[in-house]
């Protein structure tokens, strides 16, 4: 059976920048910059973009093409491919793993932002008791927060009640992603990229103009984008600060994720991967550092003030985009087609990313147990649907699985990519295959900092969260963290035995 391939490299560096921008580019970026010293935040951002998402992506891009040319497209054959050993395929387990656990959530949230553009166009999202209020005070915000909790139905209880309306759009997301992914890679996901992509673009450009020409008695935006950009030059020396603007390079490009490993499975084998991919993170990075950090904070300062802003940037992602910025919009003219419009924006930006993260395990059923595209995204959408019900009732259980999926293994994840393929594989022939079909070759600086300096940064970054971070998670000892935790394990075992039968397959024939 024939492996898809892209249809045009457009298509491909669309669904690739596709992959990569998400609800973090509009949400996490802007908190994490806010958090962490406003504009000197940019100066180890950069720098991590040169040592950290660069060497990564044209690494999971070679690694991916590498393996799509032998037939396969996910990270337990091909890391078989690179590393002739037996455990090297459950290691490559980490690359279904991480994406299935992380989309096992990331489509409930997902689905938020869908029930919220259409509540917004139709003018369920309330108005009057927030316009009875003081801006910046907790009335004002008060029937938004009311209304997420009763929205999503989390609080501080063990069991979530979400509503009625939450479950019926969760369910509709979901048949989405399988219909797109059901058309395949450029009959489906492709064509979304093509017209999510240039329509992501153009909503947040909107709300950008709007956003900063806004301007009350409590501030204006230009005031937020001030201190947004404005250096803390005391915060420079603070590491903290660079392992949080190394943290958010890492997971603005979604690199340890193996979607984009299997995305480039699709490509051919002289295909340029080193212009294709630069283009796709600079996509994902314009819509991150121009329009994502043009919109919530600065829309924020204006109606809440600059010191207020920042609090509400603190109190974290769910906060900003279904609370403050749904309360700013609806008192504006057109709030209700703003409103629309924003979550419309994170809508797009979360389900080209939704059907990327979900790619990884439907690849490996079609390439290893050669199960046909449909009968493949039945299974692997069943599988998660189901998991899914876990954050959505059990208390805390998402951010469990936020941390473990979505952060502690992806890093170790990337750290393994690295060392097989540069270290196991061996440099030289890495470097090759990067630069093979290159129509601009990339620059040699770039092997030292893969070889050497990317695993370094990523040791650091693992080791601090081991220290600093992971603690706080493994103290949790209430039960539904202990659910959460065995499920995980449950699905890691569960992914190595799917590993071993298919091996068994390839070796009986």
């Amino acid at each position: 059976m024939a492996r898809e391939h892209w249809g045009t490299r457009i298509g491909l560096i669309l669904a690739m920048a596709g992959n990569a921008v998400g609800l973090g580019n509009f949400l996490r970026f802007p908190t994490q910059a806010a958090q962490n010293g406003g504009g000197v935040f940019m100066i180890p951002y950069m720098i991590s973009i040169v040592v950290i998402a660069i060497p990564l992506m044209w690494t999971e891009w070679a690694i991916g093409r590498y393996g799509g040319v032998k037939g396969h497209g996910t990270t337990p054959a091909i890391f078989k491919l690179l590393w002739k050993h037996p455990i090297a395929k459950y290691v490559g387990v980490l690359g279904l793993f991480v994406p299935f656990v992380v989309a096992c959530y990331y489509v409930y949230i997902e689905s938020w932002t869908l029930g919220y553009a259409v509540m917004s166009i139709g003018g369920m999202l309330p108005t009057e008791a927030a316009a009875s209020a003081a801006p910046g005070t907790a009335q004002y915000l008060k029937p938004f927060q009311d209304l997420l909790a009763t929205y999503t139905g989390m609080g501080n209880g063990n069991i979530y009640q979400p509503s009625i309306m939450a479950y019926l759009f969760f369910l509709v997301t979901v048949a989405l992603n399988v219909w797109i992914l059901i058309k395949g890679i450029s009959g489906g996901i492709e064509k979304l990229a093509k017209l999510a992509m240039p329509s992501l673009f153009l909503m947040a450009l909107v709300l950008m103009v709007r956003v900063l020409t806004l301007e009350t008695p409590q501030g204006s935006a230009v005031e937020g984008l001030n201190f947004l950009w404005t250096p803390d030059w005391s915060q420079l020396s603070n590491p903290k600060v660079w392992l949080a603007a190394a943290g958010q390079v890492f997971f603005t490009l979604s690199l340890g994720f193996g979607a984009i490993i299997t995305y480039a499975s699709y490509l051919g084998k002289n295909d340029d991967l080193v212009l294709s991919g630069l283009s796709a993170a600079s996509l994902n990075e314009l819509a991150e550092v121009v329009l994502g950090g043009s919109i919530a904070i600065p829309a924020a300062a204006a109606f809440f003030g600059v010191m207020a802003a920042q609090q509400i940037a603190a109190s974290g992602a769910f906060n900003l985009a279904f609370v403050s910025l749904p309360a700013i919009f609806a008192n504006i003219p057109m709030g209700s087609l703003f409103g629309f419009l924003w979550f419309t924006l994170l809508f797009f930006a979360g389900l080209t990313s939704s059907v990327a993260i979900t790619q990884p395990v439907i690849a490996f059923l079609e390439d290893e147990f050669r199960l046909k595209r449909p009968h493949a995204v039945i299974a692997t959408m069943t599988f998660l649907f189901g998991i899914a019900h876990v954050p959505i009732f059990l208390g805390k259980a998402l951010d469990e699985m936020d941390f473990w999926a979505g952060t502690f293994f992806v890093v170790i994840f990337a750290l393994i990519e690295v060392i097989i393929f540069f270290w196991i594989f061996e440099s030289k022939r890495a470097w090759e295959e990067i630069n093979r079909g290159a129509i601009v070759k990339a620059p040699t600086i770039f092997f030292p900092i893969i070889k050497y300096v990317t695993p370094l940064f990523l040791i650091v970054i693992l080791g601090w969260w081991t220290f600093d971070v992971l603690p706080g998670y493994l103290k949790n000892g209430s039960w539904t963290a202990w659910v959460t935790r065995e499920l995980l394990v449950g699905i890691g075992f569960f992914l190595c035995f799917l590993v071993f039968l298919s091996d068994r397959r390839r070796r009986s024939k």
